[in-house]
Order: C-alpha cells, then structure tokens, then sequence
C-alpha cells in the first residue's frame, strides 16, 4: 500500500519561519517534521510515498532525497510547476491517483505534512481490512482544540462519519482512502478535501475513530517552539 504526504501549503501564520522554508520541513526535535511521517510509513511497511508540494517546492528532493535512506522511494508531484499554485488537499490527492494506485492497489494513506503524532501507527493489518471493505474512507479524529473549537464532523454509534450530530470531533488530517471517494474531483482541479469527504458521508461509506495521542497541527511559531522545547 502506498501514501501521500501533504505539503503542498504555504504556511501564513508560521511566517517568517516558511518565508525560506517550507511548513513540512520545518525542523521538529532534530529533523523535518514531514520525516516523522516518511519514518512511521517506512515502520508501516509502506515502500512507496508520493509528496505534492508547491510552495518552495524545489526544497523538498533536496533536503529528502529519494527515500533510500528509509528504504522506500519517494514520488513528488511539483503542483506549483504543472499547475501554478497548489490544489487544496482534495486536488491534490485526486491528482496523486494514477502514483498512488500505480500497482492496482485498492487503497492508500492520507496525511498531512504540518501535523505531529509521533506515537500514530500505520498498521499494515487495520489497512488491509479496510481495503477489503467495502468504505471509501476510514479516518482518525481528535477532540476539540483551542484552534478549532467547533470541531468538524462526529461518529455515529455505528462508527460512521457524519457530518453534524454531538459531540463534533476534528479531523485529524490522517486516514486510509479509496479512489472512488475523489470521484467528484478532477485531476488538476483546486478543491479542498471537504467535498470528497461530504461525497463518502452522503454515501455512508466512512467510518473513523478517535486518537487519543499526542496530536499538534502545526501552526504558529509558538507551537513549533513549544514542540522543541
């Protein structure tokens, strides 16, 4: 199973720490924060991640490479080149599908490049059950933050995503995906993720759980200090 690593962002309210450097490879306890990912994927098992980036997009290789030294390959997709800017997470995704299902696989992971969870892990078992599912979607969520007070979406009893309903929860920008979740999205088209995962609810075909580890989107100068500290 391949994966995806969003890092397309430009980074606004981490100025000026992203002026120069891209959100993603902005360091985090000694080394860039997209690489906790890259290295909990290489555990997981995954070989092959594709990267969409844009701005400062020709950072990524340089301070990446090729993935060898993970054991993996990496792909880039340069969306600021091909399309002038980048596509919103949904556009990007939709248009990573022909590298991330390049061997016939049925399903791929999802996160984003400017979040911490060091303790997540990529099951390989809990990823191979969802691809013989028959959901479009399974993703992780976390309570409420001070960032994010009114949350996004909730979990039925059923553990099926819905878009209203009590508590609301936050996405936490990870999960397991299927390609016909990004039917209503065009390759090449900038389009944020919500209409895809309105698209998989409408459809009641995704389901989510909690995580209750340590969790940081990256935002603020402040919270990439406190993270360093």
């Amino acid at each position: 199973m391949r994966a995806i690593i969003l890092a397309a962002g430009r980074g606004e309210r981490l100025r000026p720490l992203t002026d120069t450097t891209p959100k993603p490879l902005l360091p985090v306890r000694g080394k860039p924060l997209i690489e906790w990912h890259i290295e909990a994927l290489a555990r997981g098992g995954v070989r092959d991640i594709v990267i969409n980036c844009a701005w400062l997009e020709e950072q990524f290789p340089l301070v990446l490479g090729d993935g060898s030294r993970w054991g993996l390959r990496l792909h880039y997709i340069f969306e600021q080149q091909r399309f002038g800017g980048a596509l919103e997470t949904g556009g990007g995704i939709a248009t990573a599908l022909p590298l991330l299902c390049a061997d016939g696989d049925a399903a791929f992971w999802a996160v984003s490049g400017d979040i911490h969870m060091p303790g997540f892990e990529f099951d390989a078992a809990k990823a191979a059950r969802f691809a013989a599912s028959p959901q479009l979607a399974h993703l992780w969520m976390v309570t409420t933050q001070a960032q994010h007070p009114q949350g996004d979406f909730a979990i039925d009893a059923d553990g099926h995503l819905r878009a209203d309903g009590e508590p609301l929860q936050v996405f936490a920008n990870i999960g397991l995906y299927k390609p016909a979740l990004f039917d209503v999205i065009q390759s090449g088209e900038r389009q944020r993720m919500r209409k895809a995962l309105d698209h998989g609810i409408a459809l009641g075909r995704i389901t989510a759980e909690m995580y209750t580890g340590p969790w940081v989107n990256v935002g603020t100068p402040e919270q990439l200090a406190a993270l360093n500290a």
